[in-house]
């Protein structure tokens, strides 16, 4: 039975084409994954240890704002007292914080979140341990500044220019006085690195004389973990000490946990490929089994057994998936190979280090493709086994009886009825275990839908047959075969239902979220301009920001929206310090019950969904302690409806200002005389001292700014799921070519009374749309169930939700079905209208 299985492998080398391409390509995203993972892990894990080769205690103090106003790090007398302990032979003290570099146009350099300034801090030789100066040397004075080098290249700048450098306040500009090279994390993030002499950076982010953080090198032969605990006594009440390695330690943890999570995202889009995989599988060893029976027979009648005839089926699927996996291996290295090259794209360095080929990427290839092969194989095989032996007789192909076909659907029923049961109840329940409920009733639904779809065939493709019929005899032919084998249709739409539920399902909710993030950037914002930092730079503006604007001309209102977080009643509550009097004019905020005049009394204005859940009204009396630790009592003088620019809890700014030492401003709205027009947005601009590292928005880039992370979302998704759709257009293919095959003879009569070439080419086609706008249909009504049920989960959390349904995007994926169609039915079609009406007329 090896040998016959061998030999059909060998015979059916075009036929198993398609499925060797579907395992190889799910492999090749499994493989690909982990072997890319394991590589970045490396490449991470080597520069962190590198990084603190010569840290024998790194130490750092992050004290509460109650502390910080007796001391606000680490002082330069603690770190002397470090440097006198036996074993010690250099202490080097470190602080940073936000700063960004404007190239000669103004923009800012690198990606925004990642741009960092710290202190140069030379030991006795004059040197940095921490980078490597090929050009000029570090910071020695005040008004120099010294930037790594690709900061410096995307830049033009060399030494001794005048450099730009911005932070959350004025823009200051430097004499470069070196470049330098380093592992420093921010630069590997595609950010910048910006060093500036002692005095000048613990002036920008904390006080002079402070630090917060501090490394120690420690003489040889000196034990670590032993001058840890000596130097945990000389630290302030907020500091901490841990040895290099703990440190290096701890660093690679989150690294593993960080890719950890991003493996897990990849794996998932592996598996569903793979899972789309099954049916292209299954569905080609249906159809070479029903090509078979009467070779099979013959085997039967000859002497062999079922277990025999199910082993021999098993054992080809070992080889076809033996070999895909091994091909897929090798492109998952390909594949890893191409994603760390194109992380640059992204404006990421990935850390040099060799390509990781360790074991678990090789067996977790073998397992997974073997497998899924011969589990998909393994129905049609059990059936292969059935075959009786007096088919030999004929070429009669054995058909599913009645009794297994209502077995079929009394089960698929049963299992998709639960499925919608348990999304219809967790759509009721919202939050997490809404979520959960909605994702397991997900896939019931899913599977109990893919049991039925064979019995859903018929009805479906009968609504289109009147479309059909203007196709004429080919139109006519191509609606009979489409529903001649439900199983095989079925099996071939399922791939493409699994995936535009999918896609669907993400348009549905990413429609739905972007119509009410937009509705409420429309409906709430009353501001002409929003002024924010650049993607995300920084620990938001510096109050000079803000005094800044309000000062420039043609501003009529400028209210900021203030983050901070105050303990109301024993709960830590996010509050939104504003402006009284111009929040109203910036931000359309209707009042429920009281009056946002009452903020300029010092009063708080609470939003209604919090109100009604803490039962708040107005005139209660709220106990609070500030973030210095002083105790408070504010009174609700207004509740408002919900807005998504603001926190549940509105305050006059000046009221957060006396408690904290830096205002936190994400965002200021300014109203300015003339509205939007380009001399105020200069205006502003110039106001603000033409910091790059700061964004003056309109409306319009409002909207694109809360939109575009959901688009973004929504390709990324789209991108990954695109394999599980090859998957699923291969499945076309090869469910046609195999159709074409195993329908040779009839063909050839067709041609023989008078069905033309172009005729064969446009049924053939027309099948391929057929099924697959099929398969479209049932993925998009269930895509959209389910987007409408996970939206129900979180739409408390979303003002203004209401469910839209992008109609748009539904018609493209049709279209894209019948698209698909057509071109999956290429190849097959022209062999069909090539056949020699002679030779398949005597085909068996």
């Amino acid at each position: 039975m090896f040998r016959t299985a061998l030999r059909n492998v060998l015979a059916h080398k075009a036929r198993l084409l398609m499925t060797v391409l579907a395992v190889m390509l799910g492999v090749a995203f499994v493989s690909g994954t982990l072997v890319f993972t394991d590589t970045l892990g490396n490449a991470f894990r080597s520069q962190s240890a590198k990084s603190y080769d010569d840290v024998a205690v790194a130490v750092s103090a992050h004290p509460s704002p109650e502390d910080a106003q007796k001391a606000p790090g680490l002082s330069q007398q603690v770190l002397d007292k470090i440097g006198k302990l036996d074993g010690v032979e250099s202490v080097t003290g470190r602080v940073d914080g936000f700063a960004g570099v404007a190239d000669k146009d103004g923009k800012l350099i690198g990606a925004g979140w990642s741009n960092k300034g710290t202190n140069f801090a030379p030991g006795k030789d004059g040197e940095d341990p921490a980078y490597d100066f090929g050009d000029g040397t570090g910071p020695t004075q005040a008004g120099q500044v010294a930037l790594d080098k690709d900061t410096a290249d995307k830049g033009g700048y060399r030494v001794g220019d005048r450099v730009r450098v911005a932070t959350n306040g004025p823009v200051r500009e430097f004499t470069l006085s070196g470049v330098f090279t380093t592992d420093d994390g921010a630069v590997n993030a595609g950010g910048s690195l910006i060093l500036f002499d002692n005095a000048m950076a613990q002036k920008l982010y904390l006080q002079p004389g402070w630090y917060t953080d501090a490394t120690v090198s420690a003489a040889k032969g000196t034990d670590d973990t032993a001058l840890v605990d000596r130097i945990v006594p000389l630290l302030p009440a907020s500091g901490t000490a841990q040895t290099g390695q703990a440190l290096a330690d701890q660093q690679a943890e989150e690294i593993e946990s960080g890719l950890g999570a991003l493996n897990q995202v990849l794996l998932g889009f592996a598996a569903i490929a793979l899972f789309v995989g099954v049916f292209l599988i299954s569905n080609t060893f249906s159809m070479l089994v029903a090509q078979r029976t009467k070779e099979l027979a013959l085997l039967r009648a000859v002497g062999a057994s079922r277990r025999q005839i199910t082993r021999s089926v098993l054992l080809e699927a070992f080889l076809v998936g033996l070999i895909a996996s091994a091909v897929g291996y090798l492109l998952g290295i390909g594949l890893a190979t191409g994603l760390r090259s194109g992380m640059s794209a992204f404006g990421m360095k990935v850390p040099d280090g060799p390509l990781i080929l360790g074991a678990t990427p090789v067996v977790a290839a073998l397992a997974v493709g073997v497998i899924i092969t011969m589990v998909a194989a393994y129905l049609p095989g059990r059936r292969a086994a059935k075959i009786p032996p007096v088919a030999a007789m004929g070429s009669v192909h054995a058909v599913a009886t009645v009794k297994s076909l209502v077995l079929r659907n009394s089960i698929g029923g049963l299992i998709t009825a639960i499925g919608a049961a348990l999304i219809v109840v967790g759509a009721s329940e919202a939050g997490d275990t809404g979520r959960m409920l909605v994702g397991g009733g997900a896939f019931c639904a899913l599977v109990g839908v893919i049991i039925l779809i064979p019995l859903l065939s018929r009805p479906v493709i009968a609504l289109l047959k009147p479309v059909l019929k203007g196709f004429g005899v080919a139109g006519k032919l191509a609606g009979q075969n489409a529903v001649r084998n439900p199983r095989r249709t079925g099996a071939t739409a399922s791939a493409l239902a699994i995936g535009l539920t999918l896609v669907t399902g993400l348009s549905v909710l990413g429609a739905t979220v972007g119509t009410a993030l937009d509705k409420a950037t429309v409906d709430q914002v009353k501001a002409d301009y929003m002024v924010t930092m650049a993607d995300g730079a920084g620990p938001g503006m510096d109050g000079s920001a803000l005094a800044a604007l309000r000062k420039a001309p043609g501003v009529t209102a400028a209210s900021p929206q203030q983050s901070g977080y105050l303990d109301v009643k024993g709960e830590f509550r996010s509050f939104s310090g504003v402006t009284p009097g111009d929040v109203e004019q910036v931000l359309n905020l209707k009042t429920v019950d009281g009056d946002l005049g009452s903020l300029a009394r010092g009063e708080v204005a609470v939003a209604e969904p919090t109100a009604k859940k803490q039962g708040f009204k107005v005139g209660d009396s709220l106990p609070v302690v500030y973030n210095d630790k002083k105790k408070g009592t504010l009174t609700v003088g207004a509740i408002y409806e919900e807005s998504a620019f603001t926190s549940p809890f509105l305050l006059d700014s000046k009221i957060l200002d006396a408690h904290e030492e830096k205002p936190f401003i994400p965002q200021v709205f300014v109203r300015m005389d003339g509205g939007e027009k380009p001399a105020n947005e200069n205006a502003l601009v110039k106001a603000l001292g033409d910091n790059p590292a700061m964004t003056v928005m309109d409306k319009q880039d409002i909207r694109d700014a809360f939109g575009g992370p959901i688009n973004l979302m929504l390709n990324i998704m789209y991108g990954l799921l695109a394999m599980a759709l090859l998957i699923a257009v291969l499945g076309v293919v090869n469910t046609l070519a195999m159709s074409v095959f195993e329908r040779q003879q009839e063909i050839g009569m067709l041609r023989a009374i008078g069905l033309d070439r172009r005729r064969v080419k446009r049924m053939v086609r027309l099948e391929a749309v057929v099924i697959s706008v099929f398969g479209a249909v049932v993925g998009i009504g269930l895509g959209s169930f389910l987007g409408w049920a996970v939206g129900e989960t979180f739409k408390s959390s979303v003002p203004g939700y209401t469910l839209v349904l992008p109609w748009d995007r539904i018609g493209i994926f049709l279209v894209l079905a019948g698209l698909v169609g057509v071109l999956a039915a290429l190849w097959p079609a022209r062999s069909a209208a090539r056949l020699n009406m002679l030779n398949a007329i005597k085909a068996e």
